[in-house]
């Protein structure tokens, strides 16, 4: 009997890194430190020199992220912030909790902020851009932040889902005034649970995030401004510190698996990623594009194939935007778009028989 292959399941962490969990938890219950200390000092150093950044501040979640970098940028009420039409919905979500108002951008055939859109999208109001990497694939961020330098625009980088993807000698993330990462536990470098991670190349932004997470307090019981609790919790940094020993080799188990897919794959009339195994690509999901998606996608779950679809509905169409203006390519994007498994514990047999499987379902779709 074939075995099923999950779109993605935690579960099936190698033994020797759930061994090396459970003793980083058992080490952590022995110093009794479950807040700040030791743990989170190490994780912004190997932050640092992962990305290069040159400030680091971790925090609870993706989502907190892009809310406080709006925050600390003075963007609220009255103010307008540019954002693609594809992506989760935390990126817009995050301008209307700020009080700001999301405009939305027509995405290009990669699910990217469409740049040559922006100028017509651009009034008095607005204040800032947040490029959202997709996929783990990079905006191109030199163009983009010549475009917001030019109209003295912030901009906010989404690199949630692209840790570990490089252009120009330069991280993700630490292109924009600030940079966004999500540790959400399916991403490249996943906690245990909900974490994430400002970036930022200027001291003074840096001060001023380091205050908002912790309620404002530049020592104990000296609130200074006001703030929230937005902390990483001691534990989720314990955990990302040893899963940052593995994130190179995890990055490359990637890329060759992709390599693999484009390769088995290529000549069938799908639409591939084929920039995946570049450098500014992390190579998060391997998405496939098909006009009969969701045809495609019955035939695989049927076959024991899991799969995703990074996103069924684009945002503007979402209820709390209520925009329904045209986005012609997004809209293309979100009926057609595919990801299939793809993460650095699969086996040989898990993307033998995912490849089989594609080309039995495309043969019954094409």
């Amino acid at each position: 009997m074939r075995k099923p292959v999950p779109f993605l399941d935690l579960s099936q962490f190698p033994v020797d890194l759930k061994s090396a969990l459970k003793k980083k938890f058992g080490e952590m219950m022995d110093t009794g430190i479950y807040s700040g200390g030791n743990e989170l000092t190490l994780l912004e150093n190997k932050l640092k020199e992962l990305t290069g950044s040159a400030e680091v501040i971790p925090c609870s979640n993706g989502t907190d992220a892009l809310e406080i970098a709006l925050r600390v940028l003075e963007i609220g009420p009255g103010d307008e912030v540019l954002v693609p039409a594809l992506t989760w919905v935390s990126t817009a979500e995050a301008v209307y909790l700020a009080g700001a108002k999301p405009v939305f951008v027509d995405t290009d055939t990669s699910g990217l902020i469409d740049l040559k859109l922006l100028d017509t999208h651009v009034t008095a109001a607005t204040k800032a851009i947040i490029p959202v990497h997709l996929y783990g694939k990079m905006v191109d961020m030199k163009a983009l932040n010549a475009w917001a330098k030019s109209r003295n625009m912030n901009v906010i980088e989404d690199a949630a889902q692209a840790l570990g993807a490089i252009q120009e000698g330069r991280s993700a993330g630490t292109w924009g005034d600030i940079g966004c990462l999500s540790f959400y536990p399916t991403k490249n470098l996943g906690a245990l649970g909900e974490a994430g991670a400002l970036l930022t190349q200027d001291k003074k932004l840096a001060e001023k995030m380091r205050l908002f997470v912790n309620h404002g307090q530049i020592e104990k019981g000296n609130h200074i401004v006001l703030g929230r609790n937005a902390r990483m919790d001691s534990i989720q940094a314990g955990f990302l510190n040893l899963k940052l020993e593995y994130f190179e080799q995890w990055q490359q188990r990637r890329k060759a698996i992709a390599k693999i897919y484009l390769e088995a794959f290529f000549g069938l009339e799908l639409t591939l990623p084929m920039d995946i195994l570049g450098e500014n690509h992390n190579a998060h999901l391997f998405v496939i594009k098909s006009d009969r998606r969701d045809q495609f996608a019955e035939i695989l779950k049927n076959l024991g194939i899991g799969t995703a679809i990074h996103y069924p509905v684009i945002l503007p169409r979402m209820k709390p935007f209520g925009d329904s203006k045209k986005y012609p390519v997004a809209e293309m994007l979100a009926k057609r778009v595919l990801s299939i498994p793809l993460n650095p514990w699969m086996g040989r047999r898990d993307f033998e028989t995912v490849i089989k499987m594609v080309k039995y379902a495309y043969s019954k779709t094409s």
